[in-house]
């Protein structure tokens, strides 16, 4: 009998079913592996757990999504922007900054195309910075035939009829213009003509016809020492070398260089005001010094083309290329110019700021060459005319 109950036991417990162990209690029945079965609360747990799991991942792949929403949030009804906001607004700062430098670039491209480009002129774009010697030489002597072609008639601008005569109305036009000088020289040479009647002149009687040229009496105190010197160093004759020259009183290189040129055939380089402006304008020379201009400049060009060249250049910086307003759109040599677009550039406009004769008005001389009268110019009114 206890035998067959043991055997029972052992059956249902083979079979899963609760057996008592010593203790009396029911002890967790067992899966045909041999593990033991969950309980009831256990295996309730466990499939709240499993069912909870997926909520929690979705959950999670939420938060990201409420986390682009909390930065996109508008501002609150204060009137004030969210942290997510203002993170958002400093990350798109540096693209518009970008977008706002790429918009002022473009149109200071604009600008530039729209300066350098006028109709009816071609591009201009301005030498390299390392621009050799030797190209440098040629644009240089290009600009100067350019030039010859355009003012073929090119010649001092100050009348006179002998070295005497050329070198007075040279030292008078410092500090003024030459037609200025050319009205007022008519009267001093009709009362003083030699070299020896002028040093024996009244210096009152000098200053009152040199009035109109400014600087009166500095001017007075030249002419009549001048006079002097060439009435006892050289025998009343102008000399016709440079070193002899510049000693005279109020003769300087430039001065010298003129009378040089012009009434002797000695090559020289006549560095004024005019020739100072345009040289740098073209890059030829960064020197601003006038023996130092007189220098580079004589570099890039033969000697036998040095008084042409001053006549050249001195010509087209009264006539076209202006110190304060140059023509820049009238001005044949513009490809060539590096300064191209300083002035005015519409056609139309650069041609209603030519003087002289390109603009249709009188020259500065009152008896110009015969050369200037048949390419059309128009010569100076008498000083006190209209």
């Amino acid at each position: 009998m206890t035998a067959t109950k043991t055997a029972s036991k052992k059956a249902v417990s083979k079979k899963g079913a609760p057996v008592e162990d010593v203790s009396g209690k029911a002890a967790p029945a067992r899966s045909a592996t041999g593990k033991r079965a969950a309980s009831p609360a256990a295996a309730a747990k466990k499939s709240v757990s499993k069912k909870a799991a997926p909520a929690k991942a979705a959950a999670k792949k939420t938060a990201p999504v409420k986390a682009a929403a909390k930065r996109t949030a508008p501002a609150s009804s204060d009137g004030t922007k969210t942290t997510a906001t203002k993170t958002t607004a400093k990350k798109s700062a540096p693209a518009k900054a970008a977008a706002k430098k790429t918009a002022v670039k473009k149109t200071a491209v604009k600008k530039t195309a729209d300066k350098k480009a006028p109709p009816g002129q071609p591009s201009v774009a301005e030498p390299p910075r390392d621009e050799s010697h030797t190209a440098l030489v040629r644009r240089a002597r290009r600009i100067n035939r350019e030039l010859a072609e355009v003012y073929p008639y090119a010649h001092p601008e100050l009348d006179f009829q002998n070295p005497f005569q050329l070198i007075v109305a040279t030292v008078l036009s410092a500090q003024t213009t030459d037609l200025r000088v050319n009205q007022t020289t008519p009267a001093l040479f009709a009362k003083y003509p030699t070299p020896e009647d002028l040093a024996e002149a009244n210096a009152e009687e000098v200053e009152e016809i040199l009035r109109p040229t400014g600087y009166f009496r500095a001017k007075t105190k030249s002419v009549i020492g001048l006079s002097k010197a060439l009435r006892d160093d050289f025998g009343g004759e102008v000399p016709g070398r440079l070193e002899d020259l510049v000693k005279l009183p109020g003769v300087g290189r430039k001065t010298a260089f003129v009378v040089l040129g012009n009434a002797f055939g000695r090559p020289g380089i006549t560095v004024d005001t005019h020739f100072q402006r345009l040289v740098r304008r073209w890059k030829w020379t960064e020197q601003t010094e006038p023996d130092k201009i007189e220098a580079a400049v004589g570099a890039l060009f033969p000697k036998s083309e040095w008084t042409m060249l001053s006549h050249h250049v001195i010509f087209h910086g009264r006539r076209i290329c202006h110190a304060r307003k140059p023509a820049c759109g009238a001005c044949p040599i513009a490809p060539l110019c590096p300064a191209y677009g300083e002035g005015e550039t519409d056609p139309e406009k650069a041609r209603k700021l030519l003087k002289y004769e390109k603009g249709g008005f009188p020259g500065q001389r009152l008896n110009p060459p015969q050369s200037y009268l048949d390419a059309g110019g128009i010569p100076a009114p008498p000083l006190g005319a209209g």
